[in-house]
């Protein structure tokens, strides 16, 4: 089985370097563009199921596909709730004066919303109690950078903080080979 999980395209540019979480937004013009653009190149690719998070940028960003009509949307593949600090940056929420950055884990543990443990296991959930259960030989999963991230590190063992380092920029997707259980390299389609 592959498993192309793909992140949304670009958001409006007032939410970029923001905790944004369950916030509801659309995409910015570019990122309407980037997703024609990807909707284009992800044409011919057949894929036996399509899960999408149920977010706005999501949902936009897989509107001009074909493949969009066998969605299946899901609140399962969201990113992580923040809370209050939903829509803020990290320079705005230090300067708030409440919470001190320590660690990668501690500052991801001290922000409101979403429990850091309960986010974990419900992508964890989602992508090897369900998704690795299916029977199809190419799945598509449209969703977020930090959902991308954390099932990276799940995958690979590895810390959340060593699979941030990861570059999933907007519009970029990686496959995930169920028979080699390895990821091909992070890779766009936006030019």
């Amino acid at each position: 089985m592959k498993i192309t999980l793909l992140r949304h395209t670009e958001v409006d540019e007032a939410y970029h370097k923001c905790y944004n979480g369950h916030i509801d937004i659309g995409l910015s013009v570019k990122g309407k563009k980037e997703a024609r653009i990807l909707a284009q190149a992800f044409k011919k690719n057949t894929f036996d199921l399509v899960y999408c998070s149920d977010l706005k940028r999501t949902r936009d960003t897989l509107a001009p596909f074909v493949q969009n009509n066998k969605a299946i949307y899901t609140e399962k593949i969201r990113e992580k709730s923040w809370g209050k600090h939903e829509g803020m940056t990290f320079d705005t929420i230090i300067a708030e004066g409440e919470i001190e950055y320590k660690d990668f884990l501690q500052w991801i543990r001290a922000l409101d919303g979403e429990d850091y443990e309960v986010y974990m296991q419900r992508i964890q959930e989602f992508f090897f109690d369900f998704l690795l259960k299916q029977k199809a030989k190419n799945i598509l999963v449209v969703t977020h950078g930090g959902v991308i991230r954390v099932i990276i590190s799940l995958v690979k063992a590895i810390s959340l903080e060593e699979a941030f380092s990861f570059d999933v920029s907007y519009g970029a997707y990686l496959v995930f080979d169920t028979n080699s259980m390895s990821f091909s390299e992070v890779k766009y389609k936006l030019s």
